[in-house]
């Protein structure tokens, strides 16, 4: 049986889980359509999800379309919840993007839009929710026409904006004939020869452009009325590709999702691309060593029913596998765009703090679950100061969080102000070197570190022969500098730089990993500090569309918190700025825009980059010992050596 991994994407509110609902009616899984206002939905199945109506996790379900099992993975459509979606769009075989046909192409839409484009994954769109009042295929696709002309209008609206609204086939032969010409040779000089090609030609070809993410078809309808889902079905089942992989090839897969079972056993969501696992097969996991699989489920046809195994293309729940991490792989192939990120890391950090001082462990111990579910919370430990951080993409999770661990681990926490999360980047080159029975170098090891500005994230090269060191040394300073670099200077990740090995050397039999893990810090921290370092402020791009009467009352405002505007530009009366502003103060504008555009104001905003800081230096208190402070990092790392292996 043929297998598709389909993702549906949306602007939160723009239908998506209505439209699940929808085509698990269609198909016969469900019996009676759920509510996302009642909190009935077959996708939303956390308390937390039914209470608020949206989707906070991404979840699967499975349908047929005659020969086709079609996995659907329901993603979070709110901009606080898009590392959920990052993870879905490495498993995926195809899209469909929702787009209201009353709010039109809203800011999410154009991220999932181009993050889809730019990873070549086939897309079809749904313009969702014609039978509302105010809804207008036209001006909707002429939005979506101003992001990529590519567009295959397959079906069109009649009674639109009345509880009547139908769907009904739009005229191909004309429209669809020049968009192919325009994207396949043969076919335009098949068509200036004169030859006429027929519907089934046509859609033919269409479902290969389809494939190859060069052509987008459109259709249109209702999640509520079930108006136009048929042909939407059809689509799917037509113009979307299969998944491919050998299953009799090597494993190849990747975790997408972590969750806990009623006892607390971690359950991975793994897609496979090539192989078959089988219960009882072992795989490596992070850390060394290897876990047993213990229990697959696999997605067909309706819930995760037992399997002996999973194969190349399908979705599966593995159990036994205690130490797996969403973004592993599985086996020793490379899932395609599987450990690649698409969109910008949250930029916001809160210290979490409990009601009461003696349950400082078991916020710990939840944290740590929940950014087993959600890596990107990135939870921070500062021993000395007993806090707990955690990372956010914006308020909306801040509020999630809390409300997870009061309903799911008993917890009452407050948060403190959230603050911007800054980096900082190298301002010149540095280095430094320690040698083997050399004071002050307490190791018995040699290590010598340059730092350099570098694009990009950060970098680790050897300039040393690879053999000057056994390979687990090498592996060691590897780890040491990743870790180290986590806080700079004061206190911030660093980034954009290449860290180079210039010196290494060793004493046989004596030498051992923890002598280059912990003299690599001291090394790579000193040389950090001759380079020393820029601190960086996360910026935003934003586009804001206003009345134009209002222009004069907005300039002010974004001087103040130091937006960087355009030229504005005038669409009869509708004035739109655009430009960049820092990410930290994103969340206030967006709360001021209505008072001062009498709430016609549009803010849409995302990551673009960092910036040096303009005024005062902000500093993060660092967590655990300073490798700077030789004394203090020294105590810390003596408490962790065998007796034997203490210096003095």
């Amino acid at each position: 049986m043929r297998t598709l991994n389909l993702g549906i994407l949306a602007h939160v509110d723009a239908g998506k889980t209505s439209l699940t609902e929808r085509l698990l009616y269609a198909a016969g899984v469900i019996g009676a359509i759920g509510s996302v206002d009642d909190g009935s939905t077959q996708t939303d199945t956390l308390a937390l999800e039914r209470q608020r109506g949206i989707t906070i996790k991404a979840a699967v379900v499975s349908f047929a379309i005659r020969d086709l099992t079609v996995n659907l993975i329901d993603t979070p459509g709110h901009p606080d919840f898009i590392a959920e979606v990052e993870r879905v769009l490495g498993v995926l075989d195809g899209a469909v993007l929702v787009v209201s046909a009353v709010e039109g192409v809203q800011a999410q839409t154009r991220i999932l839009f181009r993050a889809l484009r730019r990873l070549r994954i086939p897309m079809l769109l749904f313009v969702n929710k014609i039978d509302r009042a105010g809804a207008d295929l036209a001006r909707v696709l002429g939005e979506l026409r101003r992001l990529t002309p590519d567009l295959a209008t397959m079906t069109s609206t009649q009674r639109e904006g009345t509880p009547g609204a139908a769907a009904v086939p739009h005229e191909l032969a004309g429209a669809l004939t020049e968009l192919i010409a325009g994207h396949d040779d043969d076919f335009l000089s098949a068509c200036l020869a004169g030859v006429r090609a027929t519907e089934p030609e046509l859609r033919a070809r269409l479902a290969a452009l389809t494939g190859r993410a060069r052509v987008h078809p459109v259709f249109c309808g209702s999640a509520i009325t079930g108006a136009g889902i048929d042909p939407l079905v059809t689509g799917i089942g037509e113009l979307l590709p299969v998944a491919s992989g050998d299953p009799s090839g090597p494993v190849a897969g990747t975790v997408f999702k972590v969750d806990r079972g009623p006892a607390g056993e971690r359950i991975a969501y793994a897609r496979l691309f090539a192989g078959t696992l089988r219960t009882r097969d072992r795989i490596a996991v992070p850390g060394g060593g290897d876990a047993k699989v213990t229990a697959i489920r696999v997605f067909d046809g309706g819930p995760a029913r037992p399997s002996p195994a999973i194969e190349a293309g399908q979705l599966g729940m593995l159990w036994g596998l205690a130490g797996i991490r969403i973004g592993d792989t599985i086996g020793p192939g490379d899932p395609p765009r599987a450990t690649a990120h698409h969109f910008a890391p949250p930029t916001l950090e809160t210290v979490v703090v409990p009601s009461t001082p003696d349950a400082q462990g078991a916020l710990r111990t939840a944290l740590a679950q929940l950014a087993e579910q959600d890596p990107l919370i990135a939870v921070r430990q500062d021993d000395d100061r007993r806090e707990l951080s955690v990372s956010l993409y914006g308020e909306v999770q801040k509020e999630v969080v809390q409300a997870t661990l009061a309903s799911e681990y008993g917890l009452d926490v407050r948060f403190t102000e959230t603050t911007t999360i800054c980096v900082e980047r190298p301002a010149r080159s540095g280095s430094a070197a320690q040698y083997l029975g050399k004071a002050p170098n307490p190791f018995v090891a040699t290590v010598g570190l340059r730092v350099d500005p570098a694009p990009g994230d950060v970098s680790y090269r050897l300039g040393v022969e690879l053999g000057c060191l056994p390979l687990a040394f090498h592996q060691a300073v590897e780890d040491a500098v990743a870790a180290t670099l986590r806080q700079g200077l004061r206190g911030w990740a660093v980034t954009g730089c290449a860290v180079t090995l210039t010196h290494a050397g060793f004493a046989a039999p004596v030498s051992t990993a923890a002598d280059f893990r912990n003299l690599t810090p001291m090394v790579l921290m000193a040389a950090l500090g001759e380079a020393g370092t820029t601190v960086c402020e996360p910026l935003h791009r934003f586009a804001l569309e206003i009345p134009g009467d209002t222009l004069a009352a907005v300039l002010p405002v974004l001087a103040r918190i130091r937006a960087v505007p355009g030229a504005p530009t005038t669409t009869g009366s509708v004035c739109t700025l655009t430009g960049s502003v820092p990410a930290a103060e994103v969340h206030g504008l967006r709360l001021r825009i209505p008072g001062l555009t009498r709430g016609e104001g549009v803010l849409e905003s995302a990551f673009d980059r960092y910036e040096p800081v303009t005024g005062p230096i902000p500093v993060r208190a660092r967590s655990g010992p300073d490798p700077r402070n030789r004394k203090e990092y020294l105590l810390h790392v003596v408490r962790r050596l065998p007796d034997s292996r203490r210096a003095t």
